[in-house]
C-alpha cells in the first residue's frame, strides 16, 4: 500500500496536537501569579551584544540583512526596514558578550517600578540612541540583564514588501504576471525573540512570569521512564490581552551551560529567506540549522553562527496568540522541533 500523502492546513491552536492544554486563567489561578506586580512590556524592542572584531562582525551583520544606523565611537546601531528606528545594538569590547534584550514597557511608571527592585540600575536617559528614551536594567536570578525602554521617539515609517502571488492547482491568483527576484541578503524588519539557557529553569520561569507580563504558550517536558515530567523548556508570549502576540517573544531552555542561545529576526517571506540562506552561504558563513519550519511557534527557521560564535536565526511565518490561546504541555521530541527541514544538529542543543 502506497503511504499517505504530506498535507497541511492552517487551524486553530486549540486543534494543533492533541496534547494537555489548560486556560491562561486557570494556569494564573494555580500559580497564584498577581498580575498587579507585572512591569508591562509591550514588545520586544532591540538586542544589545558586545563583539571583539569589529569589522567582521559589521560585515556579517550587513550580509545578514541589517542596515547601519548609527556609529557613535564604540556603539553601532543596525536598523531593519520595521518601525523601530533600530534592532540591534553592537558594542565594541574586550570578549563577546550578551548585553540583553531590550523590550518597549507601557508607561513611565513601569520604569519607576523596575527600578526599585533589587539588582536593577536607575533610570537612565539615552542620551546618544537613535530615538531616545528612557532606560532601566534587571538582572534575573542567573545574572542576565533585561533592559526595560520607554519614551523612544521614531519617525520611520515601515516598509511594506510586496507580497507574492502564488499559483495553486486550482486557484491562480498570478494571470500573466512572472516570478522574478533579486539576490541579496535577506532584509531584516525587526528582532522577533531571544531565548537563554538556565541551569536552574524552574527559578528562571518563576522569575519572569512573576516579574512581567509573561505567559507560557508552550512547555516542553521530558519523562522518562516512569519518573515526573521535567520541564525542558518554555516558550513565553507577552499578554496584550485581546490583542494578538508572537507566540514566543523570549523562551527559556534548562542546560548546564548557562548562555544566550539565539536572537531571531524577522524576514518578508519563504523566498526572501532562502535568497538569504544562499547569499550567507556564498559568503561562506557556517550554518547551524535550516531552513526548515519548526512546530512550536510554527515559523520557518534559518539559524547561523554570526562571527562571534553567537547563534542567529532569520524566520518568517510564525503564529499569533492572544488570551484566549491555552497554556499548551508538548513532550521533548526531535518530531515535535520540526515539521521539516534537517535533522537537528547536536549544537543547536549543546
Amino acid at each position: 500500500m502506497a503511504p499517505a500523502p504530506n498535507s497541511g492546513s492552517s487551524i486553530q491552536s486549540s486543534e494543533a496536537w492533541p496534547g494537555l492544554k489548560e486556560r491562561q486563567e486557570s494556569w494564573r489561578a494555580r500559580l497564584n501569579i498577581d498580575e498587579s506586580q507585572h512591569i508591562r512590556l509591550v514588545e520586544l524592542n532591540h538586542v544589545i551584544y558586545q563583539h571583539v572584531d569589529v569589522e567582521r562582525e559589521i560585515e556579517f551583520l550587513g550580509d545578514f540583512g541589517f542596515e547601519i544606523v548609527k556609529r557613535a565611537d564604540k556603539t553601532i546601531w543596525f536598523g531593519g526596514y520595521g518601525p523601530h528606528p533600530y534592532s540591534y545594538v553592537f558594542k565594541e569590547g574586550e570578549s563577546p558578550k550578551f548585553l540583553g534584550g531590550t523590550f518597549t514597557v507601557e508607561s513611565y511608571s513601569d520604569l519607576e517600578r523596575a527600578a526599585k527592585r533589587q539588582n536593577a540600575t536607575p533610570i537612565q536617559k539615552l542620551e546618544d540612541a537613535p530615538g531616545g528614551g528612557f532606560l532601566v536594567t534587571i538582572y534575573d536570578p542567573a545574572g542576565f540583564p533585561i533592559n526595560l525602554l520607554w519614551g523612544q521617539m521614531s519617525e520611520r515609517l515601515a516598509e511594506q514588501k510586496p507580497n507574492i502571488d502564488f499559483n495553486y492547482e486550482k486557484e491562480k491568483h498570478r494571470l500573466g504576471a512572472y516570478q522574478r527576484f533579486k539576490r541579496g541578503p535577506a532584509a531584516v524588519y525587526r528582532v522577533g525573540h531571544f531565548g537563554i539557557c538556565y541551569n536552574n529553569l524552574d527559578e528562571a520561569f518563576d522569575f519572569y512570569v512573576r516579574t512581567f507580563n509573561m505567559v507560557p504558550s508552550d512547555i516542553v517536558f521530558v519523562q522518562p521512564g516512569e519518573k515526573k515530567q521535567e520541564d525542558v523548556s518554555a516558550f513565553f508570549h507577552l499578554d496584550r490581552g485581546e490583542l494578538f502576540t508572537d507566540h514566543h517573544t523570549f523562551f527559556i531552555g534548562r542546560s548546564p551551560k548557562q548562555r544566550v542561545h539565539h536572537c531571531s529576526f524577522e524576514v518578508h517571506d519563504f523566498d526572501t529567506q532562502l535568497l538569504g540562506h544562499q547569499w550567507l552561504e556564498r559568503k561562506n558563513y557556517k550554518p547551524v540549522w535550516g531552513v526548515g519550519r519548526h512546530l512550536l511557534g510554527s515559523q520557518i527557521f534559518d539559524y547561523w553562527w554570526d562571527t562571534s560564535g553567537f547563534m542567529v536565526e532569520h524566520y518568517a511565518d510564525g503564529d499569533l496568540v492572544n488570551k484566549e490561546t491555552p497554556v499548551g504541555r508538548i513532550i521533548a521530541t526531535d518530531e515535535n522541533m520540526q515539521v521539516w527541514g534537517p535533522d537537528r544538529p547536536v549544537e543547536f542543543l549543546a
